[in-house]
């Protein structure tokens, strides 16, 4: 395998980047799906726990989106383009779906109260924030069955849609939501201050956790003749057995802490069921980027590109880290929530 370098610290820097956007701004699309499914008496609470939830931080958890396109285009700019190619629908779909999602959601939160446009911009936002990670999880799953490896020459339908469409691209869709709408409902009984609404969260998490439960043993079942390497990665490699583990507690622990209602343990384990997934498959895939096309090594930009982009993430991140401190801890620390969190409606125009 060689020693380490360059190329696989960007590429890990990278996942790190995807993992931060999964467990922050996949949550925020799995709230928009609990938005869609909010029914019963206190479907209003609910809906308006969501927005006092998402609504400080969401647009900032698009920056580790940002930073995943920009390390592909700049540092393995063959891996940016062959996707941006092969993928050029779902990823356009992914698009428009994330400006419509954002674009609602402001608007809903500014319309007025109980009105019927009101009501339709937050169906759109719904909508969009449910078929978004659905589109992203097809991609993901495309990506790691090989099925981008294909021939030039190839049709249309062979090379741009039947890549994305497979079941088990599919399946693999329903697991990348399931797990979102998972860490939103989790997230959401610790932002949930009355006990009646943390019941509600909390009988979502523990439906969405047997959901992906059964999601992930269709991904396993049908990757097991599709996504060969990967699974193989997950049974041969030297810490795969050990990352299995670690995903295995951490989603025992989240659910048991669901159980007894202890939702402070429950967001933790959730956060290292969701992180252990994420590196579980990259150290699966290494050192394949598009398995069958791209290798970390041969899709590399040249060495200086990597050193200045490296000195640039090294500074960039002095100004990101701590500014993104700041703003969770203005807007989601218990010590400063009661001074910040002001009711939406206060914000919405008069009937």
């Amino acid at each position: 395998m060689g020693a380490l370098g360059l190329p696989e610290l960007i590429a890990g820097i990278t996942l790190l980047a995807l993992n931060v956007y999964v467990v922050l701004g996949g949550a925020d699309f799995g709230a928009g799906v609990w938005d869609l499914l909010a029914r019963g008496p206190r479907a209003a609470r609910q809906r308006e726990i969501i927005e006092e939830g998402i609504g400080p931080i969401w647009e900032a958890n698009h920056v580790w989106l940002i930073l995943v396109i920009v390390l592909l285009f700049s540092c393995f700019p063959p891996v940016y383009a062959h996707l941006s190619v092969a993928l050029h629908i779902p990823l356009t779909l992914m698009l428009v779906g994330i400006v419509l999602r954002g674009s609602a959601f402001t608007f809903r939160a500014y319309d007025s109260t109980g009105s019927r446009v009101q009501r339709h911009w937050g169906r759109i936002f719904s909508v969009a924030s449910t078929v978004t990670p659905l589109l992203l999880g097809m991609c993901v799953g495309a990506l790691v069955a090989g099925a981008l490896a294909v021939p030039a020459g190839a049709d249309f339908v062979t090379r741009f849609v039947a890549p994305w469409t497979t079941p088990f691209a599919l399946v693999t869709g329903a697991f990348t939501l399931a797990v979102f709408a998972f860490l939103a409902a989790v997230y959401l009984t610790v932002e949930a201050r009355e006990p009646a609404l943390q019941e509600d969260f909390r009988r979502m998490a523990l439906g969405a956790a047997v959901a992906v439960g059964a999601l992930a043993f269709g991904v396993i079942l049908l990757g097991r003749g599709t996504a060969l390497r990967v699974t193989d990665g997950l049974l041969t490699k030297p810490l795969a057995i050990p990352l299995q583990l670690v995903t295995a507690v951490a989603a025992v622990t989240a659910i048991v802490a669901l159980v007894r209602r202890r939702y402070a343990l429950a967001r933790v384990a959730a956060v290292a069921q969701v992180s252990a997934l994420v590196w579980g498959w990259g150290y699966a895939q290494y050192p394949a980027m598009v398995p069958g096309v791209h290798d970390i090594r041969t899709a590399a930009a040249p060495a200086i590109t990597l050193k200045l982009v490296a000195i640039g993430l090294a500074g960039g991140a002095l100004v990101l880290v701590p500014s993104l401190w700041v703003l969770f801890q203005v807007f989601k620390s218990d010590t400063t929530s009661a001074f910040v969190r002001v009711d939406t409606a206060e914000y919405k125009a008069p009937e």
